[in-house]
C-alpha cells in the first residue's frame, strides 16, 4: 500500500476530550474549528516547511535557501546574499532558525543561531558547548529577501557587548539561543518586535546551573526590538521567565509568542519532568505558559497551561508553536498525550486546537488529532511528530501543517504535509 495511502488510514489512538483527524472528518466528534483538507507524504522536506512570505502581498516564499514565486507550487535554491558565511574559520557556525515579516515597515528578519568555536565539528548536532558558546545573531533584508543589509550579533543597547550581550550572559560560559521552529518572532500592534528565546543561566559558582540534573536547564528571555534608522534594531531584554525546578526540572525553554486583540501577549513554552531529581518521572508533564499585558518587558508567574474548562492535559518535553490566522483567530500545535509522560516521550499524537481569546487557554472541543502512531508505525522503531511549521496559504488561507515523521529516535524520517481548514 502506498505511504499517502497508509498515512490517510489513521488514527485509532484517542485522548481523552480530544477529537481524533478520523473522528473529525466523520462529523460527530468534529473539532469546532478546524477541519482537515489534504494530507500527503514525501520523502523529502516540502518547500513549505519554515517558510516565510517575503512581502506583504503576493506570492513570493522563502524557505532556507529555496525560493518559490508561485505560492509554493515549486522552488529554485537562492541562497541569500550576500554571503555571509564561507568565508568563516572551520568549526563556526551561523544557522538561520525563524524569520518575521513586518507588516507595517515590509523588512524581512531572520534569526541566527551562532557559535564561533574554532575547529568544531559541523556535523554534530548538538554539541555540549553549545550551551556555553551559542549566541544570537540576525538579519534584516529592506527588498523582499532579495539582499541581506548585514548580519549582525543581537545586543542591549546601553554598555553590553557582543561577549556579554545581556544581563547574567556571558558568551563562553552560558548561552542564549532559539530552542525550536516554534520560536518565532512576531510584531506587535505597537510595533515592537518580540524574540522569544532561551538562555542557560549561571549558579553562585559561575557554572552552568542545572538543579534538578536534566539533560540541560534554561530560563526564558523574550528580546524586545526597536527600529532605528539603517533598518537596524536597538534591542533590550524583558524580566527573565523562570521556571519551578521542583516542578520542570529542565526549567523552561522553546517558547512560543502571540499577540490578542487586547493587547495581551501569550507565552507557550516546553517544561519536563524527569531527570535526577525526578527518575521516574512522577511529576506531571506540562506546557507552561505566562502572559505580559505590557508589551513583553514583564510576565506572569509561568503556570501550567490547560484548557479553557480548566482541565489540565498532559504534555512531553517537546516543541510547540502558536499561530495567528489572518482571520484574528489564534492556533496551537504541539503534542498531548493521554497519560503523563516521560520527559520528552511520547512525541505523538500531534494536535492543533484554537486558543481561547478571553482565557488565553486551548478550547478542549478544537482539538484535532492530526497525526498518532499507527501500528505499521512500530516496525520503523519509535515514532516522533514534532519539528512543525504553521503557514497560512495566502490564495485559499488554509494553514499548511508540515513536520517530518520520525522514526527510530531520529535516524530516518519522511515528511508530512495537511492542510486545514477553518470552520
Amino acid at each position: 500500500m502506498k505511504a499517502q495511502s497508509l498515512f490517510a488510514l489513521c488514527f485509532g489512538l484517542l485522548l481523552p476530550g480530544v477529537r481524533s483527524a478520523a473522528a473529525t472528518e466523520q462529523g460527530p466528534e468534529a473539532s469546532s474549528s478546524l477541519r482537515v483538507v489534504s494530507r500527503s507524504l514525501a520523502a523529502n522536506a516540502p518547500g513549505c516547511h519554515n517558510a516565510v512570505y517575503l512581502q506583504q502581498t503576493g506570492a513570493c516564499l522563502r524557505s532556507g535557501d529555496n525560493i518559490s514565486l508561485n505560492n509554493g507550487h515549486t522552488w529554485t535554491t537562492v541562497p541569500m546574499q550576500p554571503d555571509f558565511v564561507s568565508g568563516l574559520p572551520h568549526g563556526y557556525r551561523r544557522t538561520p532558525v525563524t524569520s518575521v515579516l513586518d507588516p507595517f515597515t515590509g523588512r524581512l528578519i531572520t534569526i541566527i543561531n551562532a557559535m564561533d568555536t574554532p575547529g568544531l565539528d559541523p556535523t554534530v548536532h548538538e554539541p555540549p558547548v553549545a550551551l556555553e558558546t551559542f549566541y544570537l545573531r540576525y538579519r534584516v533584508s529592506a527588498d523582499g529577501g532579495k539582499t541581506w543589509g548585514f548580519d549582525e550579533p543581537i545586543v542591549q543597547a546601553g554598555g553590553f557587548t557582543a561577549q556579554r550581550p545581556f544581563e547574567g550572559v556571558w558568551v563562553g560560559k552560558n548561552a542564549i539561543y532559539l530552542g525550536d521552529l516554534g520560536c518565532i518572532p512576531i510584531v506587535t500592534r505597537a510595533g515592537g518586535v518580540l524574540l522569544p528565546a532561551q538562555t542557560t543561566p549561571l549558579g553562585p559558582d559561575g557554572k552552568l546551573w542545572n538543579p534538578s540534573g536534566g539533560h540541560t536547564y534554561t530560563d526564558v528571555l523574550v528580546l524586545i526590538g526597536t527600529w532605528t534608522n539603517g533598518n537596524r534594531l536597538s534591542w533590550r531584554a524583558s524580566q527573565r521567565v523562570v521556571g519551578d525546578p521542583k516542578r520542570t526540572t529542565r526549567g523552561l525553554f522553546e517558547p512560543t509568542l502571540a499577540e490578542f486583540r487586547d493587547g495581551r501577549i501569550l507565552m507557550v513554552m516546553r517544561g519536563s519532568n524527569g531527570g535526577k531529581a525526578d527518575p521516574r518521572c512522577e511529576l506531571p508533564g506540562y506546557k507552561w505558559f505566562a502572559i505580559s499585558r505590557d508589551g513583553g518587558e514583564t510576565w506572569s508567574t509561568p503556570a501550567p497551561w490547560t484548557f479553557e474548562d480548566g482541565q489540565a492535559f498532559f504534555s512531553p518535553s517537546s516543541m510547540s508553536a502558536l499561530f495567528r490566522h489572518s482571520s484574528g483567530r489564534c492556533f496551537w500545535a504541539g503534542n498531548l498525550s493521554p497519560q503523563n509522560c516521560r520527559g520528552n516521550l511520547p512525541r505523538w499524537p500531534l494536535v492543533v486546537g484554537e486558543v481561547d481569546p478571553r482565557s488565553l487557554k486551548l478550547v478542549h472541543s478544537s482539538v484535532l488529532t492530526v497525526d498518532t502512531q499507527r501500528p505499521e508505525d512500530k516496525n520503523h522503531g519509535r515514532l516522533d511528530l514534532s519539528h512543525l511549521t504553521l503557514l497560512e496559504d495566502r490564495e485559499n488561507k488554509q494553514i499548511i501543517l508540515a513536520y517530518p515523521r520520525s522514526y527510530n529516535a531520529y535516524k530516518s524520517n519522511e515528511w508530512a504535509t495537511v492542510r486545514l481548514a477553518l470552520k
